[in-house]
C-alpha cells in the first residue's frame, strides 16, 4: 500500500480516538467545578455528592486521555519526521507551554482535589478543581495554537527549508486561532454537559437517587443548551474567516464548482462525481451561503474550478482540490448533529423549568442516552471537515503531505504500528467502557460509604468500638 495513505489513516485513526477523550475532560471538570461551587455556596451535601460521583467519571476518562495522547505523539517521530523537521521551530514554543504550564497545573491540582476532600478547606479545595478547569483549557489553547499555524501560517521565516519563528506575538494573536478555540471549546463543554443528561435520563428513567439526577440533569442541560448554541455562532464566525483564509475549504464544503452566482444559494444535499467535477443532482436553499459567508442575503463564493486556476498560478503545477465528498458530508454531520443538540437542550431545559423531570418522560430520556453520542459525532466530523478539507497541504501554502512523511519508513513498519497502536486502543477503550459502566451502576451511594468509613477516627471512642 501506498505509505502517504497508511500514515494518513494512522494519524486519522490515533488522533479521532485521542479526540474523543479530550473535549470530554475538558466539559466534565467545568461541570464538576460548578457543582462544587453551588456545594461551597448552598452548603448541601448533596452538590458535593454529585461533585464526587461524576469527579469519578472524570478521572477515568483523563487517564486513559493522557495514554493515547503519548501514543499518538510517537508517531510524529516515526511516520512525519519531514513534517517534524519543518515545523519543529514554530511548534516548539506552544507545546512546550502546553506541557510545562497547562498539564503541569491540571496534574497538580487533580491531586490536591482528588486528596484535598476533608482535609483542605472548602474554598482551598474548590479552587483546585477550578485551577484544574482553567488547565484543560489553557492546553487545548495551545494545542490549537500549534494547529492553527497549520491552517494559517504566520509568525516566521523560512531558513534552510525550515519554518522559524521570529514573532510569537503572531502566533498566539493567529485570527484561525481565535475562531478556532471558541468553537471547539465550547464543543468540549457542550460533550461534557451532553454525558451528564444522558446518563442522569438513564438513572432518572431507573428511579435511582431521582434528587441527585435530577439536580444534575438540570446544571447539565442548561450549560449543554447554551454551549451548543455559542458553538454554533463560533462556527459561523469560522466558516466566514474560511472563506477569506481557505476558500478552496469552504467550495469542497459546499461541492461549489463554479460560481455560485449571487446571491449563494446553500447546498442542502449534492449527487457528487468528482471524475466529472460536476454534482449531478442538488437540493438548495436559496441566499443561505451568501448569509454564512458575509453574514448578508448577497455576495458571490467562488467554486473549485476558479480556485483551482488560482492556486495553480500561486503554487504551480497540481490537484489543489480536496476530497470533496468526505468535505461536503462532514460538514452536515456536524450541523445536524449540532443542531439536534440544541433541539433537545431546548426541551430539557423547558422541563427543568416547569419542574417536569419528575414525570415520566421515557421517549425524552431514552433520546438523551443515546443523545451522549452526538457531541463526539459533530467534533469528529469538524475535525475530519477541518483537515480533510486542508489537503493537499499539511502546512497550507507550505508543505504538501505527500512531502511530510518520513523517507525511511516502509509501508510493511506503517502498517505494524497501525496495527498495533489499533490494538492498544481498543484495549484501552474496552477497560474504559468497563470503569464506567461500573461507576455508573454504582451510582453515588459508595461516596457515602467511603465517607462514613473515612470519617471514623480508628483511634477515637467510635472506631475503638467498631473494631471490637
Amino acid at each position: 500500500m501506498d505509505p502517504v495513505m497508511l500514515a494518513r489513516i494512522q494519524f486519522a485513526a490515533t488522533t479521532i480516538f485521542h479526540f474523543f477523550f479530550v473535549p470530554l475532560s475538558i466539559g466534565l471538570v467545568l461541570l464538576i467545578a460548578i457543582m462544587e461551587t453551588m456545594y461551597v455556596a448552598k452548603g448541601k451535601e448533596i452538590y458535593k455528592r454529585m461533585a464526587k460521583f461524576w469527579g469519578k467519571l472524570f478521572l477515568i476518562n483523563f487517564a486513559v486521555g493522557v495514554v493515547t495522547g503519548i501514543l499518538q505523539e510517537f508517531q510524529f517521530g516515526m511516520n512525519w519526521s519531514d513534517y517534524s523537521r519543518f515545523v519543529g521551530d514554530v511548534f516548539g514554543a506552544p507545546l512546550a507551554v502546553e506541557a510545562l504550564f497547562a498539564f503541569f497545573m491540571e496534574s497538580t491540582f487533580i491531586g490536591l482535589w482528588i486528596f484535598g476532600w476533608d482535609r483542605l478547606s472548602k474554598r482551598v479545595h474548590l479552587l483546585s478543581i477550578w485551577l484544574v478547569s482553567l488547565g484543560t483549557i489553557a492546553s487545548a489553547f495551545w494545542i490549537l495554537a500549534a494547529n492553527s499555524f497549520m491552517q494559517r501560517p504566520v509568525g516566521f521565516t523560512i531558513n534552510n527549508g525550515r519554518a522559524e519563528m521570529n514573532d510569537f506575538f503572531a502566533l498566539i494573536s493567529n485570527g484561525q486561532l481565535w475562531v478556532e478555540f471558541p468553537h471547539t471549546v465550547l464543543g468540549a463543554f457542550a460533550t461534557g454537559a451532553f454525558l451528564i443528561t444522558g446518563i442522569s435520563a438513564y438513572k432518572l428513567m431507573k428511579r435511582q437517587d431521582v434528587e441527585l439526577f435530577k439536580k444534575s440533569f438540570t446544571i447539565a442541560i442548561i450549560i449543554g443548551l447554551i454551549t451548543s448554541f455559542a458553538t454554533a455562532l463560533y462556527g459561523h464566525q469560522q466558516a466566514q474567516y474560511l472563506v477569506k483564509t481557505q476558500p478552496m475549504k469552504m467550495a469542497a464544503a459546499e461541492s461549489l464548482w463554479g460560481k455560485s452566482g449571487d446571491p449563494a444559494p446553500w447546498t442542502v444535499y449534492a449527487h457528487i462525481d468528482p471524475k466529472t467535477g460536476e454534482n449531478t443532482f442538488e437540493i438548495k436553499i436559496p441566499y443561505l451561503l451568501s448569509f454564512l459567508s458575509y453574514s448578508e442575503f448577497s455576495g458571490e463564493v467562488k467554486g473549485m474550478n476558479e480556485l483551482q486556476a488560482e492556486y495553480e498560478q500561486t503554487y504551480g503545477p497540481g490537484d489543489y482540490v480536496p476530497p470533496v465528498r468526505t468535505t461536503f458530508w462532514s460538514f452536515r454531520v456536524m450541523v445536524a448533529a449540532g443542531s439536534l443538540m440544541i433541539v433537545l437542550g431546548m426541551y430539557g431545559t423547558y422541563l427543568a423549568w416547569r419542574k417536569k423531570l419528575d414525570r415520566p418522560n421515557k421517549w425524552y430520556y431514552r433520546i438523551m442516552l443515546w443523545a451522549i453520542s452526538l457531541p463526539f459525532i459533530a467534533n469528529t466530523s469538524g475535525w475530519i471537515m477541518t483537515e480533510i478539507g486542508r489537503q493537499p497541504w499539511t502546512v497550507f501554502g507550505y508543505m504538501r503531505t505527500e512531502d511530510s512523511i518520513s523517507p525511511s519508513v516502509t509501508s510493511g513498519q506503517i502498517l505494524f504500528s497501525l496495527i498495533a497502536f489499533t490494538a492498544i486502543y481498543a484495549v484501552l477503550a474496552a477497560v474504559m467502557v468497563y470503569l464506567f459502566v461500573k461507576v455508573i451502576k454504582k451510582g453515588p451511594y459508595a461516596d457515602n460509604a467511603n465517607d462514613d468509613e473515612q470519617s471514623a477516627d480508628p483511634y477515637g471512642k467510635e472506631g475503638y468500638h467498631a473494631i471490637s
